[in-house]
């Protein structure tokens, strides 16, 4: 039975929502191609119907996931910059890795990726730093401010007691907050 394009184009995307929640939860690398077909009810063979290798699903994922990302809109003004910041460095965020930022959850397999997933992962991060750099008026605090944030919420996910988390949380809103309002 032969599936309409639309049918394929809908599975297609249901695959890279599935794949980028499993892999922001628990890896990419650690959840097979099997795996990621049955969290939409398929088989594993259906998979290369829809991309040639699993690097090239990675590669879509890390795009997909980086380019829906509410921090990197524009047009992004001080005070919204300051609210999407306030939500990503929360208790909230630490415990809410599929529905969160691809950054922390899966920044150590992209960087030992293939190629085309860092390049991909590097256009969206320049794009994210460059509409911080606008709003904030200066490229380097946009840099150090990307890199506090998903420092931050690495290091809090990786502690066990929730206030250990939230202390490492207020500290960085409280660092970049001042290094916001300091550069005004």
């Amino acid at each position: 039975m032969r599936y309409s394009t639309t049918h394929k184009e809908q599975t297609r995307q249901k695959l890279l929502e599935s794949s980028g929640a499993l892999a922001k939860r628990g890896g990419f690398n650690a959840t097979g191609v099997a795996g990621l077909m049955k969290a939409i009810g398929l088989t594993g063979g259906a998979f290369y119907n829809h991309f040639p290798s699993k690097d090239d699903l990675f590669t879509e994922v890390v795009r997909r996931e980086l380019s829906h990302s509410p921090i990197a809109q524009q047009p992004m003004t001080r005070q919204r910059l300051e609210r999407c910041l306030e939500q990503y460095l929360s208790l909230a965020h630490v415990h809410n890795p599929e529905g969160g930022c691809a950054i922390p959850a899966l920044g150590a397999e992209i960087a030992q990726g293939p190629l085309p997933v860092r390049e991909e992962a590097e256009h969206w991060l320049r794009t994210l730093q460059q509409t911080w750099a606008e709003t904030l008026e200066d490229p380097a605090l946009a840099w150090a401010l990307i890199s506090q944030c998903v420092g931050a919420l690495v290091i809090a996910r990786m502690l066990a007691n929730e206030d250990s988390q939230q202390e490492v949380l207020s500290a960085s809103r409280a660092f970049i907050n001042e290094a916001v309002h300091e550069h005004r």
